[in-house]
């Protein structure tokens, strides 16, 4: 797999499409590391260049940074909010245009969904070809439950603290989103579960993972 950081520039010189993991650093429970959003892109963005979807990409480092405030009570957080993360996006691509042609965002955090919708158009106003695209199932919970749990058992086991692993709170998003918007994930979780981890495994993790790579073949038009 062609990876970017480790290029040197002629290696890029016909190049044609990068691929773009974003996720962030953000608390995901006692139990999970900061990182799992970027993990989570990293491997899907990996995946989706060896199967083809994305032939020939270029795999480029991760936006790790990026917009998580609804996280920040917590410890460890770092988030540069969704101004920043559009502008960021939009130097990137700009950048990256520059000697590709094209690039595709791949993004495992729901939080950075405004700035990329935002930044996407306005790089397609100027004639970008850009699009990004989510690492999404349709049957989840909502943040560091048993989703997210068995995604990282499988990708990074040895990241996992399952001895630190206590549910949160599990009303629907319908119910506690207002509050979420307005305070934050700490304001409805104590402990900054959104679901519950218990239950998770590795195999079900590889599961998301085959079930999410499916998705975005479909939204890339791709068999």
């Amino acid at each position: 797999m062609a990876t970017l950081a480790s290029a040197t520039w002629p290696d890029t010189e016909a190049a044609d499409l990068v691929v773009v993991p974003v996720g962030s650093i953000e608390q995901h429970g006692p139990h999970l590391p900061l990182e799992t959003d970027t993990v989570i892109a990293v491997a899907v963005a990996q995946a989706l260049i060896a199967d083809g979807t994305l032939s020939g990409g270029w795999l480029a480092p991760p936006l790790a940074y990026a917009a998580s405030g609804e996280h920040q009570e917590f410890p460890g957080t770092c988030s540069i909010g969704t101004p920043a993360l559009t502008q960021v996006v939009v130097e990137l691509v700009r950048s990256l245009h520059c000697w590709a042609r094209r690039t595709v965002l791949v993004n495992a955090h729901g939080g950075n969904v405004n700035a990329l919708d935002a930044a996407v158009g306005q790089l397609v106003s100027e004639g970008h070809e850009v699009r990004w695209v989510p690492c999404a199932t349709e049957e989840v919970d909502l943040h560091a439950g048993r989703t997210e749990t068995s995604l990282m058992l499988h990708l990074a086991p040895w990241h996992v603290r399952l001895d630190r692993a206590e549910a949160g709170n599990r009303q629907p998003l319908r119910e506690i989103l207002p509050t979420l918007v307005s305070a934050g994930v700490r304001a409805v979780s104590a402990n900054g579960v959104l679901g519950d981890p218990h239950g998770a495994s590795a195999l079900e993790g590889a599961q998301i993972m085959e079930l999410m790579i499916k998705r975005i073949r479909q939204r890339l038009g791709s068999p």
